[in-house]
């Protein structure tokens, strides 16, 4: 490698800061093109990733030959250690294979809110890597896309409805058959509630407290399930214990 010189850095720079600028550039075209297309905000992330990566082996390719480092020399050297570099990079070409599967099974995409080992939240980003979730207290989440081919997620918002179960415990001072038609009727009156399927009572056992149950009613808002849980519980409350209790 021969002598780097004032020429060679001015290149240099110029050329880190053109994929800089190339990359900015082109993200922002497919960010407006693609949302004036009305293209998948997942299609759009992973499009970008594509292309900084593709700039970013470009530019490094352009800088390691103006600095004079072989190139062809370090691919010999890769195919020498192949083998350890294979060992070391296997959770990379795994998320990166992971990453693959889902865009092309759609299991769910930005926007959507997914639970996986236990951890809840909305996706904001999908890469070749690595997908985040924002949760509803808006820490960010970091998930290697290989948890979602070895394990089991749960799509929250894939359809339009969902199902808000409240578990709820009637005493035993109220009439049973009064107080389950009564559940089913305010509930039912909530702003929002879905009218087919209609609201159940289920039945779950008897306690000391009284009789355990659990009400069940349908909303075509799958991201205002704790707003619906919250107005219903209100409702039941008024019901099993008064509205001054």
């Amino acid at each position: 490698m021969a002598g780097i010189n004032l020429i060679d850095l001015l290149i240099v720079g110029i050329t880190a800061a053109s994929a800089f600028l190339t990359f900015k550039g082109l993200t922002y075209f497919t960010w407006k093109t693609g949302r004036k297309w009305g293209l998948d905000l997942t299609f759009i992330q992973v499009l970008n990733e594509i292309i900084k990566y593709s700039i970013l082996v470009v530019a490094l390719s352009m800088i390691m030959n103006e600095v004079g480092i072989d190139i062809s020399a370090i691919v010999v050297s890769l195919g020498i250690v192949g083998i350890a570099v294979g060992f070391a990079a296997r959770d990379t070409l795994s998320n990166f294979i992971a990453g693959l599967f889902i865009l092309a099974d759609q299991g769910f995409k930005v926007g959507d809110e997914i639970e996986i080992s236990g951890k809840q939240g909305k996706v904001t980003k999908m890469g070749f890597r690595i997908t985040t979730l924002t949760t509803a207290d808006n820490n960010v989440i970091t998930i290697p896309n290989s948890l979602f081919s070895n394990g089991i997620y749960i799509n929250r918002t894939a359809l339009d409805t969902r199902r808000v179960d409240l578990d709820i415990t009637i005493p035993y001072k109220l009439e049973l058959e009064d107080t389950l038609k009564a559940l089913k009727e305010i509930s039912s009156k909530v702003d929002g509630i879905s009218k087919e399927p209609l609201p159940n009572v289920l039945i779950k056992e008897l306690s000391e407290e009284g009789v355990k149950a659990t009400l069940n009613v349908w909303i075509d808002d799958p991201w205002k399930v704790a707003e619906y849980r919250s107005s219903i519980s209100l409702e039941v409350k008024k019901l099993l214990v008064g509205e001054n209790a």
